[in-house]
């Protein structure tokens, strides 16, 4: 194996100093496209990888492409959890990399790790990460917070990014994956697990109950 095939390969970890959120075109009008995955699910896999950009404090960039028309206007809980994010509303760009306004807003984060999710997968994820990608940024997709018309378009704007140095991942492996050590914050990051998973509260309870004083 060339070394330029084994490098492209290396696993390139996710660093929380080092990592910004793009959240593309989260609308109404566009979640109602949503099919390969079922609403109530995917509402709250949007909402947790929020949440994780909160808990971490990441850097964070909110964007919408034409509102004014039927895609519709932002989830407000974007807005409400991530009062401090960059919002950028593309007047028309289907690709938010094509408004000068939205790079600005990355580059001004200062980080090389991008982590993407939006609607639809093939059109506001794809396009923008492969953007990002060959300017030489690292891409990580947010599977489960990306979605679009069905598991045929989904799965082919997936072989698309991961052919072109995306790394595909889901929201619960980004929280572990930023946080790395669990001793750095149980009760914190068990409690934003917990929200988002029912079953987790289950681990939450025990974990409580074995600290509770005797």
């Amino acid at each position: 194996m060339s070394n330029s095939s084994s490098s492209s390969r290396a696993y390139r970890r996710l660093d929380k100093d080092q990592a910004a959120v793009l959240l593309v075109d989260h609308q109404a009008g566009l979640l109602s496209l949503v099919r390969d995955i079922q609403p109530d699910p995917f509402t709250n896999n949007v909402l947790a990888v929020a949440d994780i950009a909160k808990y971490f404090k990441l850097p964070t960039v909110l964007t919408t492409s034409f509102e004014d028309g039927p895609n519709g206007p932002l989830m407000p809980e974007l807005k409400k959890t991530l009062p401090d994010a960059a919002f950028i509303p593309r007047p028309g760009q289907i690709n938010a990399w094509d408004n000068e306004d939205f790079v600005k807003a990355v580059k001004a984060t200062e980080r090389k790790q991008l982590i993407i999710a939006g609607v639809v997968t093939e059109v506001c994820v794809a396009f923008p990460a492969l953007s990002a990608l060959a300017e030489d940024f690292e891409v990580f997709v947010v599977t489960d917070a990306s979605g679009t018309f069905n598991e045929v378009t989904r799965d082919a704007a997936w072989n698309r990014m991961s052919e072109a140095g995306a790394q595909l991942m889901t929201w619960f492996g980004l929280a572990c994956e930023l946080h790395r050590d669990w001793r750095n914050d149980v009760e914190g990051l068990g409690t934003l697990f917990a929200n988002h998973i029912p079953d987790y509260r289950n681990l939450m309870t025990s974990y409580s109950a074995t600290k509770a004083p005797k």
